[in-house]
């Protein structure tokens, strides 16, 4: 059975893209950016939220700079925080399934969201105690599809004396830059199909695909590992 378990968080933890869009689109309110919630949730899924201000501001055509990206990045997140606090949604499943496979092996959270949202997630899940390490925004200079988090979550890992836990680490993923950031990272994934269907996830380099995280169960990791490791 696979001996550590990396999780994304947005979208595969807590289902917060709505909560990120309305903080997103009053920040950028004061700048002139409209966005539109049908056409701005898709095509921004997989970003942190430095990559997603830059990515907004060049569609509407201007050139943030470093510093300004940093300062929408501030604005945001005391606004995010709020609304998290008054109602942050989370999947059917996520906080049995984070505790399972902490009991399993060493968990760790690999996002591109700022480490106090994270912590914020995990406490109203009720499984911060089960987490062994969180590899945020703050730790990465790229994001996914970037290897950088899950590179930097096998480094750590490994420091640990866990290099087959670092190695053979499963990713739970929902996003196609995420799966592609895992398989970048040489690590085994499997998709959830909340945010992308079957046939998208599986065509970004996912081992298997669940659709739901009740899904993710023994019998699957089990047919999975044999299958990857013999």
């Amino acid at each position: 059975m696979f001996p550590a378990t990396f999780f994304d968080f947005n979208g595969v933890l807590v289902n917060d893209e709505v909560v990120h869009f309305e903080t997103f689109r009053e920040v950028l309110a004061g700048l002139g950016v409209p966005l539109s919630e049908p056409d701005s949730l898709p095509k921004y899924l997989g970003f942190d939220d430095a990559g997603a201000y830059r990515a907004i501001l060049e569609d509407a055509g201007q050139k943030p700079s470093t510093a300004q990206v940093a300062e929408l990045i501030e604005a945001k997140r005391p606004l995010y925080m709020t609304r998290a606090r008054a109602a942050l949604p989370t999947f059917a499943g996520a906080a049995e399934l984070v505790k399972r496979r902490a009991a399993a092996g060493p968990a760790l959270i690999v996002s591109g969201a700022l480490r106090d949202e994270v912590e914020l997630g995990l406490e109203v899940l009720g499984v911060r105690s089960s987490i062994s390490s969180i590899v945020s925004a703050e730790d990465t200079q790229a994001c996914k599809p970037d290897p950088e988090g899950y590179l930097i979550g096998i480094r750590w890992l490994s420091e640990r004396g866990q290099e087959s836990a670092a190695r053979r680490g499963l990713v739970i993923e929902d996003s196609l830059a995420g799966v592609e950031a895992a398989k970048a990272a040489g690590l085994p994934c499997v998709g959830v199909t909340h945010t992308y269907t079957e046939q998208e996830l599986l065509g970004a380099g996912a081992d298997a695909v669940a659709t739901s995280l009740a899904g993710i169960d023994d019998a699957l990791l089990s047919a999975l590992f044999r299958r990857l490791y013999g």
